[in-house]
This record gives structure tokens, sequence and C-alpha cells, in this order.
């Protein structure tokens, strides 16, 4: 439908509504439908918003809406239907366009519908139709909620919100052009609704509790109608004159006659003009023109006064994002019966409906009952009516709702987050900004009622007063938020009435608290610090134990006599003793050095057994590379390794150094971790005055000082007191010498009406007095002027330049000697390019003469040109984001030439030039199209095939099969926190898992799940087997082949016991299975397969017998004491053991199930396994219990056999046939497939 006929539309519409003939409405028939049709095409209008503005253009509203609305209100259809009508027409423009559009034509629309609202506002300016909507409103009020149907409750929110639309329409002032004290378009409305009785029933509505669903339209409403008021003046209507105000007025008439006499005395000592030609042409001497010589000025000497060189120039465009924030709130005077009005109104409302309506408010916010941004409404009446109840007649109990710490809290939180905002949303800035203002103000008032509640003469009120003021003193969020609100004052976004305010509310708060100090003596607040964890430095040779060789060389005869005596001890257990903590962030792999720390101090205390012990158990936990000795060792041998360790120089750790403590601040935010302290301390009004010392806020005031014209009394004073505690009371005087100050000074000081401004004045005197004397002293203070300055500066200004580094020489790190520097450069240059180390911490570990940090070593390679920047030097991360088109070529080239091979991804990555993480190579593969899905990637291992089976068993055949575990690698390449996690959960294993293993099998086993503990018993051996053998890990799932593991994987109480043990759970969305981690080593692995050993057979198993007639027992243990590796289940006797527990030996093989077999056949596997680790028994001794191994079917041997490789390698060695390494996974071919 196109414009021309929408518009035909319109019209036939509007003539079928009906016509005035003098002054009666006469309506049409289908008037109703005509109404309902117009809502219709509202509800389908344009952006631009088309019907609205021609149905403004046409006067519906005026000449058609309010007649029906006043002459037809028996028609309650037709009266319903024009509410309707007339609450859409009248909808605020901004709730149409959303914002003010930037767009000119749109823009054009937007102040069109504007003009439109406006023309409304003033025809509702009317005693008739608002006594329409108040006996409507009064009628549906008396209806009980018994009474009252859903119809009737909608009538109300639609007369409230026509009421809140037309108010909220802006002035025009331009249009209207009245002055201060006569009757304006919004003065005409007040006094509309106050003779139709609309503000009775408003005041009903806020007090009443029955009707607290319409407390926030209230609330609205009442906002918009005290828009452009005063409190402090409406609170002083009808009163008279008070000697205050008179006093003001006479101030500012002394100020302007002053002015003037000064303009006059000027234009006296004018000489006269004839004309031009005889004005003459002077040379300035000493100023110079463009050129070298001197300005030639062709006025009279009158005007030499006012010569400035910016006369002739353009000035400065400023861009429109830098501009200086506009005024929005203008107060404007009404005539005076409105004002009386208002001020009874506010009493009232006051005495009868401010704390119910303000409780009813605050409950639907805390509720989030509201609609957005509703909490700035409740803002504003606590400034405003707080603001009135302490201007008129004071009484606290008016405002006691919203006067509690709560409040306090409240109005804080919205501050804060209104401050938030502002920084976050920049293109609502000003919005954000407009809010802020409006809770500084609620803010600013609760104070002032607080300092007013001081000097009540009722003793519970000054009691309630103390207990507010404690509060709030006491916890630092109040203390911080002028701070806060100073250092990010935006002249942009933020008005000037703004900074006034906060100047003023600053200015409260900073005596209120000054008193209370002076009251209390001292004053207990709350503070709260960020504590920052750091990593400790690792430096050479401890301080703890500092000993010479000599002394050590002493030591050693008596530890050598005692270790010897330890080492014959069999009472010396090691199972108890961990070489490493668990809950340290460090990796277990890494905390070799602290193992051999402790075994260094051990000795060097005289703690022969600890040492012995944690020496053996280290053993242990780091088989790799014999750090420890071989597990083979000689007692001689391991009385030399402990010599060597007491006297080798290891690296100890300990806390930063005093000096260090400026630098260990500024450590890189992955070596912290910042944990709020909260603690008490002592007030000092002083110290925390010093925090306003800074340029930051010296410029804020100085910014307000600049309109010290336009200022009141009040602010002037209250910023003469803030900067004279500055510089008086801190003695901090040079933070005020700063050129555009003085410039302002002089200003002041030239004004003819400077007595007017005595208290600035004195002050300018005394700084500029100041600053002449220290520059008598100190000549580049002149220099000094042309900045702000901070406390150092101010410091080193009146004491001295130097005085700063001298005092605190102390707190800095030491300067580098070009010795220092000679060797840094050389330790530079040398280890740079080696791969796989830290430079700087090869760099930290051969400076011996000053100790360094890491940051400091850093710092001074970049400054000295060996290092482009900082970052060069992080330890975490390639820091390449981008490919280039030669990288691209270099991976195509690899791939072309690796992807044959058996790892395609391996070999790319210790060949590409670029070093990147497995994950980002793996995407570029894929974006560039080289491969089409990650499984291409995974490494490929051939099978060998396996030797010949006793039972002449067809060999396997030689077959490509894709690595499962390539899969969870790529993926851990893809998450930064595996390794941590990993190395976490491998530091666990050994500290807490054993411990609570063994009950959590208990519980296990009694609840019937003693197969699936043995098929994860044996799934870590067979783990730790391979772990030996390859010399390489990587995460092994745990893979449930049987209905009994899949049930037990799914038990939580099984789940824990994984956990317990250090094993890993999928990720979520990426694996299915639970993983072994790489991180636990072979050793932990047995230890953690040996504590799931079964509680009831260590009970009830009997003495062993020697399981070799030479090797003597160190002594006899209780079946209750005897390791899980010295008990098996065939040393129980037959009686002992229950049918379930039997050995498959002494059952039949016709009473045995499959799954009977199976279970009896692996654990024979098992025991043979351990037996054979231990040296107990030959291959040839475990040999029988192959025999009934092989008799279980071939398929159940594929599927669940944990040990069948070993048993096939054991026989290989027997045989003398070589061992062929083979992959422990079989792949799994399911007979009936093939039907």
């Amino acid at each position: 439908m196109d414009l021309y006929m929408m518009n035909c539309e319109l019209l036939a519409t509007c003539s079928a509504l009906g016509y005035l003939e003098g002054g009666t409405y006469h309506k049409e028939p289908d008037c109703l439908e005509s109404v309902k049709d117009l809502i219709r095409y509202l509800r389908h209008e344009d952006d631009t918003r088309d019907v609205r503005q021609q149905l403004g253009a046409a006067q519906i509203l005026q000449s058609d809406l309010l007649p029906i609305l006043t002459q037809h209100r028996q028609d309650k259809p037709l009266f319903d239907a024009v509410i309707r009508l007339m609450v859409n027409l009248t909808q605020p423009a901004l709730l149409c366009f959303g914002s003010v559009p930037k767009d000119p034509s749109v823009r054009h629309h937007f102040l069109q519908v504007l003009t439109y609202l406006q023309a409304y506002k003033e025809a509702f300016a009317s005693e008739k139709a608002f006594g329409v909507l108040s006996e409507t409103l009064y009628e549906l009020l008396q209806l009980g909620w018994e009474d009252r149907q859903e119809e009737d409750n909608l009538l109300i929110e639609r007369i409230l919100l026509l009421v809140r639309n037309i108010l909220h329409v802006p002035a025009n002032p331009e249009q209207e052009k009245r002055i201060d004290d006569d009757a304006s378009v919004h003065d005409r409305l007040l006094w509309a609704i106050h003779l139709s009785g609309m503000d009775d029933l408003l005041l009903f509505l806020s007090s009443s509790s029955a009707e607290q669903q319409w407390s926030l339209h209230v609330l609205e409403i009442v906002s918009l109608m005290f828009r452009d008021q005063n409190p402090e003046q409406l609170a002083g209507v009808g009163q008279g004159r008070l000697a205050q105000e008179r006093s003001t007025d006479v101030a500012e008439l002394e100020v302007l006659r002053q002015r003037e006499m000064a303009e006059k005395r000027a234009r006296a000592l004018q000489r006269g003009n004839r004309h031009s030609r005889f004005g003459g042409s002077y040379i300035v001497q000493g100023l110079k023109s463009i050129g070298e010589r001197d300005v030639v000025f062709h006025k009279g000497l009158h005007n030499l006064q006012n010569y400035s060189s910016d006369l002739g120039k353009q000035p400065r465009r400023v861009p429109k994002r830098r501009q200086a924030a506009q005024e929005l709130s203008v107060h404007r005077r009404s005539v005076l019966n409105v004002r009386l009005f208002l001020r009874d109104f506010c009493s009232e409302f006051l005495e009868n409906c401010y704390n119910p309506l303000m409780g009813a408010v605050k409950d639907h916010l805390l509720r989030e009952r509201a609609q957005q941004h509703d909490e700035t409404y409740y803002m504003w009446a606590m400034a405003f009516f707080m603001a009135f109840n302490r201007a008129a007649a004071f009484r606290p109990s008016f405002v006691s709702e919203t006067l509690s710490v709560r409040t306090f809290h409240f109005v804080e939180q919205n501050l804060t987050n209104y401050y938030e905002m502002m920084l976050t949303d920049r293109k609502e800035a000003a919005s954000w900004a407009r809010r802020m203002h409006l809770a500084l103000k609620a803010y600013q008032e609760l104070l002032a009622t607080v300092n007013e509640m001081d000097a009540c003469p009722d003793e519970a009120v000054r009691e309630s007063s103390r207990i507010i003021k404690n509060n709030i003193f006491y916890m630092m969020e109040y203390r911080e938020l002028f701070l806060a609100l100073f250092r990010k004052f935006d002249e942009r976004y933020h008005p000037r009435s703004f900074l006034r305010d906060l100047v003023e509310t600053t200015h409260l708060f900073l005596k209120m608290l000054e008193r209370f100090c002076r009251n209390r003596g001292n004053l207990m607040v709350q503070n709260k610090r960020k504590k920052r964890k750091k990593k400790k430095k690792v430096q050479d040779q401890g301080v703890a134990f500092s000993h010479s060789p000599e002394e050590l060389e002493a030591l050693w005869p008596a530890l050598e006599e005692q270790l010897l005596q330890c080492a014959q001890d069999p009472e010396l257990s090691v199972d108890t003793i961990v070489p490493f903590d668990a809950a340290s962030e460090v990796p277990v792999e890494e905390q070799r050095v602290e193992a051999m720390v402790k075994i260094q101090d051990c000795l060097r205390t005289g703690q022969a057994p600890q040492a012995l012990a944690l020496l053996r158990s280290a053993r242990e936990v780091w088989p790799e590379g014999n750090v420890f000795g071989s597990p083979v060792i000689s007692p001689g041998e391991e009385m030399q390794l402990l010599k060597q360790i007491l006297s080798a120089p290891l690296p100890r750790q300990q806390e930063p150094v005093e000096g260090d403590a400026e630098e260990e601040e500024e450590e890189e935010e992955e070596e912290e971790l910042q944990v709020v302290q909260v603690s008490e301390k002592e007030f000092s009004f002083l110290d925390y005055l010093k925090r306003f010392a800074c340029s930051t806020i010296v410029r804020a005031y100085a910014l307000l000082l600049r309109s010290y014209r336009q200022n009141s009394a009040h602010t002037n004073h209250c910023i003469t007191k803030m900067l004279h505690r500055l510089a008086h009371d801190l003695g901090m005087e040079a933070l005020l010498f700063q050129l555009s100050l003085f410039c302002l000074f002089n200003q002041l000081l030239s004004d003819p009406a400077a007595a007017a401004y005595k208290e600035l004045v004195t002050f300018a005197k005394y700084i500029i007095g100041k600053f002449f004397a220290l520059a008598a002293v100190n000549q580049k203070a002149f220099v000094e002027l042309l900045f702000w300055k901070n406390t150092a500066v101010v410091r080193e200004m009146t004491q001295g330049y130097g005085s700063l580094d001298s005092g605190s020489s102390s707190h800095r790190a030491p300067a580098w000697s070009p010795e220092e520097e000679a060797q840094l450069q050389e330790l530079y240059l040398a280890h740079k390019d080696v791969e796989g180390q830290d430079v700087v911490e090869t760099i930290l570990a051969h400076l011996k003469v000053v100790p360094r940090t890491r940051k400091q070593v850093i710092n001074h390679l970049v400054r000295m040109g060996l290092a482009d920047s900082v970052k060069d030097f992080q330890r975490k991360g390639t820091q390449i984001v981008l490919w280039t088109e030669d990288q691209e070529l270099e991976l195509q080239r690899l791939f072309e030439e690796f992807r044959d091979s058996d790892d395609v991804l391996g070999r790319i990555m210790k060949n590409i030039t670029a070093k990147r993480s497995r994950a980002r190579v793996v995407d570029k593969l894929l974006a560039l199209g080289l491969v089409s899905e990650r499984r291409q990637l995974y490494k490929k291992r051939r099978k060998k095939p396996a030797p010949s089976c006793t039972n002449g068993a067809e060999s396997q055949k030689d077959s490509w099969q894709d690595d499962p575990e390539e899969e969870e690698h790529l993926s851990e390449g893809e998450s930064e926190d595996e390794e941590s996690e990993d190395g976490l959960s491998a530091g666990q294993v050994q500290g807490g898992s054993s411990l609570s293993a063994k009950n959590l099998g208990q519980s296990l086993r009694q609840e019937g799940l003693s197969a699936p503990l043995l098929w994860l018993q044996s799934s870590l051996i067979r783990a730790a087997n391979d772990r030996e053998e390859d010399g390489c890990s990587q995460a092994i799932p745990l893979v449930p082949l049987t209905e009994e593991n899949e049930e037990a994987m799914e038990n939580e109480q099984f789940q824990h016991l994984l956990r317990k043990l250090g094993i890993r759970p999928p990720s979520s969305g990426q694996e299915t299975f639970w993983r072994i981690p790489a991180k636990l080593s072979s050793t932990q692995l047995r230890k953690v397969a040996a504590s799931l050993s079964q509680r009831e057979n260590e009970e009830e198993r009997e003495e062993e017998p020697e399981p070799n007639p030479g090797q003597q027992r160190p002594r006899e243990q209780s079946p209750r004491e005897q390791s899980p590796r010295e008990q098996s289940p065939r040393e129980q006797s037959p009686r002992e053991q229950s049918p379930r527990e039997q050995s498959p030996r002494e059952q039949s093989p016709r009473e045995q199930s499959p799954r009977e077999q199976h279970r009896a056949g692996a654990l024979r596997a098992l025991l043979s396994a351990r037996k054979r680790k231990a040296g107990l028994v030959s291959a040839e001794e475990a040999a029988p219990g192959e025999e009934d191994w092989k008799s279980v079917p071939k398929k159940r041997q594929l599927l669940d056999s944990d040990e069948e490789d070993d048993n096939e390698g054991d026989r290989q060695a027997v045989s003398g046939t070589p061992r062929i390494h083979k992959k422990k996974r079989i792949q799994i071919e399911d007979d009936d497939e093939d039907d």
C-alpha cells in the first residue's frame, strides 16, 4: 500500500469519527470501528512514523478525540478505545524511534513527531479533560478487588500511562518564550491536574497498600511533575524572603555594581579618538613578530592592553567526540500558585506517602518486577524529597525508609555499575553519565541528611546518625568512591553540574569524616588489599644451610655410620615416604631438584634414616636417568651417592629479597594469583587526604574553578577548602604550581569584583607567595610551571633533586656495573640460539655477583638493545598468530614430503621453521585442504607378525591400523590446560589415593564390583609394562568391553575411586572414555594397582612359604601386614575361599562358566607378572598357569586379555627367541558381521 492510498484511507477513517458543531460533538454510527481502525494503522506504520505524523498534522486528537473523551464518557467501549488511541498517539518520541536519530532525514521525522507531541500537551492543559480522567479513575478505584475486572485494571493503567505521556513531553522554550514567574504550558498542565483532583488520587495510590502494583507508574508521574523544580526554593515558597536569600541577592548586586564602575573608570582613562588617521603606529620592544623584528602596533595606546597574538586567528575546531557535555537539566521558577500547590503536595507526600511508596518501589526493584532503568526514578525521588525535607522542617521520620546503610549500599552499587557501563558501552556513554549523576545526587542527599541528624535535639536521632556514619566510614568501598569518580571524570560525558555536585559531596564527606575522627580519637576501619602470590625465585646456594666444605667433610663420618646402620635395618619402610608435593602447582617431573634438596637438608641436619628413605623413594618415582641411583645399586655406591648429595651446590628456593619488592609487584600475570585480604587498621585522616594529592584530582578542581563567576559561593568555598587542605595541611603547595592555575589566579586578582571572592583571593596570594619563595632557591621552578606534578616531583622540587632516589635507594634494585653488563651480553649471545632452554633462566643461573630477578634481566636486555621487546621472552605460547605466504608454502612442502610416513604430523612439527602448536598446524592443514579430516593425521603403527603359538595357530597378518591414541594426542595439543591437569593428577596419586583406595575398593567389593576392580588393576599394570618397554607414555583410554565393566564405569562411587587414583575423566564433547594420564610413571601405576588389592584376602591369607630357600625373610609378617605382592589367592586354603574366590584349578572345567574361566586366567596371569617383577618366580613356574588360560575361547581372549602379550614375551624369552614389541591394541572382529 503506497503513501497516497494510505492518506485516502486515513482521511476516510477520520471523517467517519464524527464532527464538532458549536460546542457539541456528534459521533458517527461507526465511530468505534473507526477508532479501532486508527489503532490498527498505528500498529503497522513504517520507520518514519508516517501515520503518526499525518494524524498529528490533521489535529485528530484536538478536534475529535478530546471532544469524544469529554462528551461521550458514558459509552464505555468507545471511551476505552479512545484512551487506547490517545496512549498510542502520545507515546514519547524516544520510544517511537528508539533513540535520537543521527541521520538528518530520520532526525527530521523525529523533530516533527516531537512538535505534534508538544501540541498535544498544550491541548490537554485544560481542567475539562483531566476532570473526566480523574472521575473515571476515582470510580475504578472505588471498586473492591472482588468487583474489579481485568478490563478495569487495564483502564487504570492506561489512564496513568496517558498522564505520564503528557507530562513527559519536553518544553519548547524558544516557542513559549516564558520567563521565571510566568505560566508555561507545563505550569498550566500542573494547574489542571490540581483543579481536577488528580493529585489527590496520586497521593491515594502512593499511600494505599492495596494499590502497590501502580507504585512505579505513580513515582514516574510525580518525578515528571517536579522535573524543573528546585527542592530548596520550593520549600521556601510562601514564607517570605529569608535573610540568607536577601544577603545572596545583595552580594550579586554588589558584584555587578563593582564591575560596572570598573568599566566606567577604564573608559574615563581612555584618550579621545579623533579619527583613524591620527591613531599612530608604535613598536612594542621585546615582543618579536614572525621575523626578527619587533611587533608593530597600529592602534592607539589605550588599546595596547587588549593586544593578543591570537587576534585574527581562526579558532581551532574541536571534534564533536571531544566536545564538553552540555547541560540538559534546566531549573526554572514557576508561577506562584503552581509553586504553592507543589509545596503542599510535597509536604503531604512526605508525611503520608514517601515511606510506603519507596518501600514498595524498592521491593519491585529487588524482585526484578520493574522495567530496565526504573531505579533512576527511585534515586531521583530520594534526592528530591530528602532535600525538600531538609530545607523545610527537618523530620527524619518522614524519610526513614531510605535512611539506612542498605540504601547507601544500593546507591553505591548503582553508581559503580553506571560508571563501569559508561566505560564499556561507549555509544550510550552520555545516558549512563546522566544516570550516574542521578545516583551521585542521591548519595549527596543521603550524606546531607545524616549530617543534619547530628544537629537534631533528639538523642535517638543522633545515635542513629552515629551508627550510620560508623558503618559508612568503616567500609572501604565508601571511602574509595570519591577517589575513583575523580580519577575517571571525563568532560566529554559529564557536564559541569556533575563536577560541581561531586566537589560538594566530597567536601561534605571529608568534613563529616574529619569531625568523626576528631571526636573518636582513634578509628578502626576495614582495609582490603590484593595479596599477590608469586612463584618463588630459584637462586644459587641456599641461605638456610650454608656450610663450608670443611664442615661438610667433618660431618660425613658420623652420617656414614648412621646410614650403614639404616641400610641394614629391615624395618626401614619406603612406602610411607612421598618425595614430592602433590598439592604443588609444579609438575611431579619437575620436582626432582626439590627432592634432592630435601635429601641434602636431612643429611645436613643429621636425619640419616629420613635421607635414606627419601633417596630410595625418589628412585622409585623418578627412575629415568638414574639420577637417584640405579635400581640395582650396591650399598657402597649408595653411600657414595649420598656423600655427593651432601656437598653438592644445589639451587634452593627462597622468598624474594627486600630490595626486589618493587620489581616483584610488576611480575607477569601468569606468575601472580591475587587474593583479596580483608583486615582492620587504624584510620589516619591525613593519610586518607594524601590520596587526593594527585594531578588528576587537582585538574578537575582547576576546571571547575575556571567558572568561579558562575559558581555559587558554596561551590567556590568547597574548591578553596580542598586546595587549602592539599597545600597547607599536607604541605604540598608545589602541587598547585601550574601555569594554567596561575593564569586563573591572575584573572581573579585583576577582576574588578575581586572583593566578592575574598577567600579565593587570599588563597591565590598565599600560593603565589610560596612559589616565589621557592623560586628564589630553585630556579627550575619556573620550568616546572609547565607540567602537572605528582607527590614525588613535589618532594624533589622542595627538598632538592635526587632526594627521592637517595631516600628510597634501599627499595630499588642495584645498578648494573660495566662488568655485569659485559657478562650479561656474553651469556645472552651464547645461549639465545640454544633450543629447548629458557635463555633468561640460564642467565640467572650464571649471574652470581648480585641477585637479579627475571624481570630485571629482561628489562636490561631490552635497554641494552639486545632484545626488541619484553614480549620476546614470554614463556607461554609462541605468539605467532598469522601465517605468511612463505610459511604456508613450507607447510605444503613438508606435508607432500612426509605424507606417506607413519607420523605425518610429528615429522612436520620437527622440521617446520616457525614453531607452532600442534593444534594450529592441524587447523592450517584443514584450512588449506591438504587433509579432509583430523583422522588422516593420526600416527600409524604397523603391527608386527606374532610368533607361532604352542598349538600351531596362525600368525596374524601385517596390517596398517590408525592409532586411536593419536586423536587424544591431537586434542591435548588444542588444550593448554592438559599438561597442568595431568601433572596435578600424577601428584595426587601418591599423596592421597593409596590411603583411601583400599576403603573405596572394600565398599565396591561389597556391592559386587570385584570383577571391574580386577579389570582396572590389570589395566593399570598393563599400562605400566607398556611404559617401561616403550620408554614413552601417552594417555591410555580405559575401554570397558563387557557389560559388567560398563555398568561399573557409570557407578558414581567407582568414578570417585578413579578420580582418587588420578585417572582423568573424559573431556566434555571430545572424549568418551576415562584415560590413564601420560604423567603417571610406571612406578606410580604399580603403586596404584597395588592399592586395589582385596582387603579380605589380606586378612585371611596364611603365612606365605619361602619363594627362595637361599634368601632370608626380613621378619615374619602377619597376613594383615603382608603387601599385596607377597600374597596370592593360591596360598589360601580351599576352605577359607568362597566359591567365587576359589582358584580356577580347584574347580572342574564343567563347573566354570566362560566368564569365571576368563577371570581366573586373568588373575593367574596378573600374579605371575607381579612375581616376575619382584623376581620371586621364574618363567617356568608361571607356565602351568597359562595352560588353563589357553583353554578360554579365542574370541574371549582377544576381547579381555590383559596379559597375553606379556605371557607371549615370557615364552619367547624362555625359548631364546628375541622378543618383538607389538602393539597392545587388538582389532576386534565380530563373528556376527558375516551373517
